[in-house]
């Protein structure tokens, strides 16, 4: 049996089988990348629900295994070299995964590259842009009653994203075209959550964008997805 007695988190959220996956989230556009993924790759893992604030990510001992304190973070207790490693930020958990398996990633050197690229734009852009959007839409609306700036900036820049998304997805299935990687899993999550979270679907126009919305919904459709959109589930 694994010791992860190293890690602090397990204090406080003790591992009830130490030999698999830890993972600690919650089902957001970030926290469900993983669990999507952990699902279509078919790794054993048992998840822990991490609630905002003090008491979860906020809490020493979350901050121990992400000093950021943001879900979603994982403890492999099969990590390189057969030694525990614990990671932060979903981008670094799915390149970790999908090389530590050999799927969800081209095993060609360029596309690989290529597809980490994909993997940066959503990072740097897709999420940052549509979370800013969601923020001053739909929870602080009240605040910028009398400056629509902040949000007309973001809504802007996101739909700026989206383009580039749909002019990717024009001709091809996927982001990298016929594979499914962990691209399309880092990405089409936070394209969802804008509409059934944020419901920004006509603020952004996502009528403009119909092969980013068939791809969504291809990505939503898939068993994976489904099961992963809900974990952790609530106790």
């Amino acid at each position: 049996m694994a010791d992860l007695s190293s890690f602090p988190i397990t204090k406080k959220w003790p591992a009830k089988n130490p030999d698999i996956i830890q993972l600690y989230s919650l089902p957001t556009p970030n926290g469900v990348k993983v669990s999507i993924a952990l699902e279509e790759l078919g790794l054993a893992y048992e998840p822990h629900r991490i609630e905002f604030g003090p008491d979860g990510v906020k809490s020493p001992e979350f901050i121990s295994l992400n000093p950021n304190g943001r879900i979603p973070a994982i403890i492999d207790p099969n990590g390189p070299g057969g030694k525990p490693i614990g990671l932060f930020e979903s981008g670094a958990i799915l390149v970790y995964l999908a090389e530590k398996t050999g799927k969800l990633i081209p095993a060609d050197p360029a596309l690989r590259y290529e597809t980490l690229s994909w993997v940066m734009f959503q990072m740097s852009g897709v999420g940052p842009m549509l979370g800013q959007f969601g923020h001053f839409y739909k929870f602080a609306a009240d605040k910028v009653a009398n400056n629509s700036y902040p949000t007309e900036r973001y809504r802007d820049e996101s739909k700026r994203l989206l383009s580039v998304l749909e002019d990717r997805l024009k001709d091809r299935p996927w982001i990298m075209g016929d594979e499914y990687t962990i691209a399309d899993i880092t990405t089409y999550p936070w394209v969802r959550g804008a509409d059934i979270f944020y419901g920004g679907r006509e603020a952004l126009d996502y009528a403009s964008f119909p092969s980013v919305v068939d791809w969504v919904e291809r990505a939503s459709a898939r068993p994976a997805a489904q099961k992963g959109f809900d974990i952790p589930a609530k106790a």
